[in-house]
């Protein structure tokens, strides 16, 4: 069944939004050739589609925040089937797409909290992401 969830984060001058439809799927069925392994026995499946290279990446370490916990709540593995990820191009940040996946998680899964989150620091820039003690997947661009 497809579980939607919609991430939402206000700041004063803007705010971020991303939708994501996703299902969680047992690996009987094997895996789709779109799907990229995360941990041991987790799978992402991307929508058919396609996605933003940025995005899908967001969105595989969104899972892998995650995945070691999964790893041990569902040993045979799964396949967390991504059907879309929408976000309005005024509210967009590719980063958010991890946040929006774990959160998906959290609601789909009885886990701990992986400790991302974002908020908003005029006097860094803007929107300043976190990540629970994991690096970002990317190396800060230069200023």
């Amino acid at each position: 069944m497809i579980h939607v969830f919609a991430f939402r984060f206000r700041g004063p001058a803007g705010g971020l939004a991303v939708n994501l439809r996703a299902e969680v799927t047992s690996l009987e069925g094997g895996i789709p050739p779109h799907s990229m392994r995360i941990h041991r026995k987790i799978w992402l499946g991307l929508p058919a589609a396609g996605l933003y290279w940025e995005d899908a990446a967001w969105l595989a370490f969104g899972v892998s925040l995650n995945a070691r916990a999964l790893s041990e709540l569902a040993p045979d593995g799964v396949l967390i089937r991504t059907s879309s990820l929408d976000c309005p191009l005024s509210d967009y940040r590719s980063e958010a797409a991890a946040l929006a996946m774990d959160g998906w998680l959290h609601e789909q899964f009885p886990l701990e909290s992986s400790g991302a989150a974002v908020t908003y620091d005029a006097s860094r820039g803007g929107f300043v992401f976190s990540w629970g003690g994991a690096a970002g997947p990317f190396l800060p661009e230069a200023t």
